[in-house]
């Protein structure tokens, strides 16, 4: 496909934005479909975590290029990456979730990824955390993070001065031969590929166009805490729940609930079992207790500031579907979470994908047709020690 090929993203997202920036600096000319508010789907919810601590070479690989992606952007608009070590561990008695941390850092390092395994006296001699509790943790130095809604605004801006054409508030539908977007069941240009970056709604629009994907929508959910907290991100294997420095004091998560919604129909403010647990989990980690009043306040019916829900995109074998599902048709979804943290290497790799330079390969292991697209399949969250 020559570079001044006509497409259409579908979906105004960290991942559709980037992309769509970089089909449009390697000279596409590019439409980027949005039905809401660039960025207020799963992005606007992500908790902007990011690290290259995988055990997969895959995932380190993708991971590490979108860190680097991330310091280079820092400083440019509103936008900033903050150094933040990335701490993982087990609690005393469970020797499970110990054997897969210390299995997990082992491939980790084959990869060459920046990760030490630490005690619990070694690991609280150097952050403000409680460690008394745990068995044994790692520590990932490449990490940190980032304001979703900045780099939103920061790719809103690049996408305009680059020359994409954004069409918002309108719903499409999709069309595979010759590919085409239509908006009331009317076309309204042709485009020599397009690309649908629409998160959990990806499997809808496909499914209608006649190429079903194997996708499964997921709820998780957090909250921020106002409170004083300088310490590292931490991701607690036992509890299944994680805590980060935010400006509002501290982002905790996860309350995921391991059931398909309606992505057209769910909940969007967070549970009060999940308010009570997530500022339970912050008070014993932190050993911070001065935020009961905003705890408080989270629980209420109008927490959408505070504490929220998002939906989060699953697959089988929790590798995400990116690339071709027909001619000139592509995908790219299925994060279990982590769209945001690898949103920078995407983007680069589906451009070059779509305009045929293949110099960042998408990995096959990401092949959308790798599945029928009717697999029955249980939803398992992204933010775990197996396979990490």
């Amino acid at each position: 496909m020559n570079e001044s090929a006509r497409v259409a993203v579908v979906g105004a997202g960290a991942v559709g934005l980037t992309t769509a920036f970089d089909l449009a600096e390697r000279g596409a000319r590019v439409t980027l479909f949005e039905r809401d508010v660039p960025g207020r789907g799963s992005t606007g919810r992500a908790a902007g975590i990011c690290y290259d601590a995988y055990a997969e070479d895959i995932d380190a690989a993708v991971a590490g290029s979108a860190m680097d992606r991330f310091r280079s952007l820092s400083g440019e608009g509103g936008f900033a990456f903050h150094e933040t070590p990335y701490v993982f561990l087990a609690r005393e008695g469970d020797d499970a979730a110990a054997a897969a941390l210390e299995e997990s850092v082992e491939r980790m390092r084959v990869h060459d990824r920046a990760v030490s395994l630490v005690g619990a006296d070694e690991l609280g001699d150097r952050f403000p955390i409680r460690t008394d509790d745990v068995l044994l943790a790692g520590v990932a130095e490449n990490a940190g993070w980032a304001d979703p809604a900045a780099y939103v605004d920061l790719f809103v801006e690049q996408c305009e001065s680059a020359g994409v054409a954004f069409r918002v508030g309108d719903a499409v539908t999709l069309r595979t031969d010759p590919p085409a977007v239509a908006v009331d069941d009317v076309v309204t240009a042709r485009f020599d590929a397009v690309v649908v970056a629409a998160g959990v709604h990806s499997r809808r629009l496909l499914a209608d166009a006649g190429h079903p994907i194997a996708l499964k929508p997921y709820r998780a959910q957090a909250l921020v805490a106002d409170c004083d907290y300088r310490g590292p991100t931490v991701y607690d294997a036992t509890d299944e729940s994680y805590l980060r420095p935010h400006p509002g004091g501290v982002l905790a998560g996860d309350g995921v609930e391991p059931v398909e919604p309606d992505p057209d129909d769910w909940d969007p403010t967070a549970d009060d079992w999940f308010v009570a647990d997530a500022l339970d989990g912050v008070r014993h980690r932190t050993g911070i207790d001065g935020f009961d009043e905003a705890g408080e306040a989270a629980a209420e019916a109008d927490q959408s500031d505070s504490a929220w829900a998002g939906l989060c995109g699953a697959t089988p074998d929790r590798n995400p579907l990116v690339g071709a599902v027909a001619e000139g048709v592509y995908v790219a979804a299925g994060w279990h979470g982590h769209g945001f943290m690898w949103a920078p290497a995407i983007g680069e790799r589906l451009a070059e994908a779509v305009l045929g330079d293949g110099r960042e390969r998408i990995p096959a292991a990401f092949d959308p047709r790798r599945f029928d697209g009717d697999e029955e399949f249980a939803v398992v969250e992204g933010m775990t020690l197996d396979g990490d």
